[in-house]
């Protein structure tokens, strides 16, 4: 059983072939496989399924470390997008990869980056049903009230501008995300990100993913602070400084949105048959 682990900005991820699987992709066994000491140690599972035809595009299906699935990653799509380019299954351009979120059209544009397109964002979701058409909200959560910018991006974000830089840093994610990812205000959980404004075409985010907890980036997350800062006024396109790095969005006039950064592998290997035992045992 072959796998690769590549990563975006510190946002790493074990990619496995749906056809060489010897058994269903459950959340046990995606909890097993992203365990660190007793596992890959990943942030989650990138499964890479072959078109239902000849001319059917690749798809993507996308899984966090406590197995649950989202709809799409954006770090993990630039990460299947060049391991797909790398085994020579992709042009630079021209092509499609399907996710549960929707289409993503990719550009190539050098040997460790790309360009997504990935589709429109919108700010009116299911995922915040007590929203209005402008997305915008107050909730309580960790003892204190934060306004936020609800996000729709093939997955639910929510983003929340804070004052400074300092703030941002000072912000203790593992005790304040949980709560907010699993605020009633949102059905199917929700992934937050804090942002602080550093000149109008560049600001600095921290990341708390649904199913994960503080990542060092995220690509959605990314776009949804993106988004919030454009809408407040902001400048596009822009840089979005993360603990792993940046990431540059483009947020057009309509919401659609061009994300564009790198990623690389790490290694590949094979899981031992032990291992692969052991999954096989797991429901």
């Amino acid at each position: 059983m072959d796998f690769e682990k590549w990563q975006a900005l510190g946002n790493d991820y074990v990619i496995l072939e749906a056809r060489e699987l010897p058994f269903e992709l459950t959340p046990a066994r995606i909890r097993a496989m992203c365990a660190p000491h007793t596992g890959i140690f990943a942030d989650g599972v990138l499964l890479l399924c072959d078109g239902e035809g000849p001319e059917a595009p690749p798809r993507l299906r996308v899984f966090n470390p406590d197995g649950s699935e989202a709809e799409v990653s954006g770090n993990g799509a630039r990460e299947a997008i060049m391991y797909l380019h790398r085994h020579g299954r992709a042009q630079p351009e021209g092509w499609t990869l399907r996710t549960a979120a929707g289409d993503l059209h990719p550009t190539v544009l050098g040997p460790t980056t790309c360009s997504v397109d990935m589709g429109q964002a919108r700010l009116e979701s299911p995922d915040y049903p007590s929203g209005g058409p402008g997305g915008r909200g107050e909730l309580s959560a960790a003892g204190r009230q934060w306004r936020f910018q609800h996000v729709k991006v093939g997955n639910p974000q929510c983003s929340i501008e804070v004052e400074s830089e300092e703030a941002l840093r000072t912000l203790d994610l593992p005790a304040i995300g949980p709560e907010i990812e699993r605020h009633e205000m949102f059905p199917n959980r929700t992934n937050v990100s804090w942002y602080a404004v550093l000149a109008p075409d560049r600001i600095r985010a921290r990341i708390f993913e649904r199913g994960a907890g503080e990542t060092s980036s995220s690509g959605t997350g990314a776009i949804g602070a993106a988004v919030a800062h454009v809408v407040s006024g902001g400048n596009s396109p822009l840089t979005v400084v993360l603990d792993g790095g940046e990431l540059e969005v483009e947020v057009g006039e309509g919401l659609e949105i061009r994300l564009t950064g790198w990623a690389v592998p790490v290694f590949r290997g094979a899981l031992a048959e032990d291992f692969v035992e052991a999954l096989h045992a797991l429901e």
